[in-house]
């Protein structure tokens, strides 16, 4: 039988499945310095994931259609977390929905305040990959994510602290930039001691001006070749 919290959790996660997410967890962020956190103790990680033809498509160069999935999927998150957090205030706990408006589009800055991936860590949605994305057990990498900072007090996960990608070099070997060095992340590792962003960034506005004219930092290759992404794009 479900006590109070565990029926919070339940709740909170039906209203955000509702609003549109494919994955939703909770984490206990109190490690983390409190002003990146506005003082709040749990992060709630919302992930959507991209439809497997799209990813599908870009195993040669970004597309127009990954591009509208991109914007698409994004605004979505938006809209979840706003509403849920709008629901966790009228529940009476505080709350802030990261959305791009709150933390930046991620296009001119390098680092948010408080990154989803550190939340989604915590939650236990997944890994940091050896190309500095988020690897989710279901979807690899084929998501995009947002999150909500609160009070409220629900059930917590227990973090993943370390990769789960293993002697896999996979994005490593295909990164059209060599922005990938293969060290294996673990909590406290900074992002730029085992990928290089600038390569990235360099390569993927090239990729995209080659793959439909975009003028827009966006890649995928690294999301498309992980073998957790294969498995869920060539599932049935």
């Amino acid at each position: 039988m479900m006590n109070e919290t565990e029926n919070l959790n339940r709740n909170i996660e039906n209203e955000l499945f509702s609003y549109g997410a494919d994955i939703v967890g909770f984490g206990n962020i109190t490690e983390l310095p409190p002003d990146t956190r506005m003082g709040l103790p749990v992060g709630i990680i919302v992930a959507a994931a991209y439809p497997k033809n799209v990813i599908r498509g870009i195993s040669s160069l970004p597309t127009g259609e990954y591009r509208q999935w991109y914007d698409t999927l994004n605004e979505r998150l938006d809209s979840i977390v706003t509403r849920g957090a709008a629901m966790l205030l009228e529940m009476g706990y505080n709350a802030t929905a990261q959305t791009r408006e709150y933390v930046g589009s991620g296009e001119t800055r390098d680092n948010m305040l408080l990154p989803h991936k550190t939340i989604a860590t915590r939650a236990a949605a997944g890994w940091i990959g050896k190309s500095a994305l988020l690897v989710t057990e279901k979807y690899g990498s084929a998501v995009r994510l947002s999150s909500i900072l609160t009070d409220a007090p629900v059930v917590t996960s227990e973090p993943v602290n370390k990769s789960r990608c293993g002697d896999c070099m996979v994005c490593a070997d295909a990164c059209p930039a060599g922005a990938v060095s293969g060290r294996l992340w673990e909590t406290g590792l900074y992002r730029d001691e085992f990928f290089d962003p600038v390569k990235c960034r360099k390569t993927a506005r090239q990729r995209a001006k080659q793959g439909f004219n975009g003028d827009i930092t966006i890649c995928g290759k690294c999301i498309e070749i992980c073998p957790y992404t294969r498995k869920y794009i060539f599932s049935d």
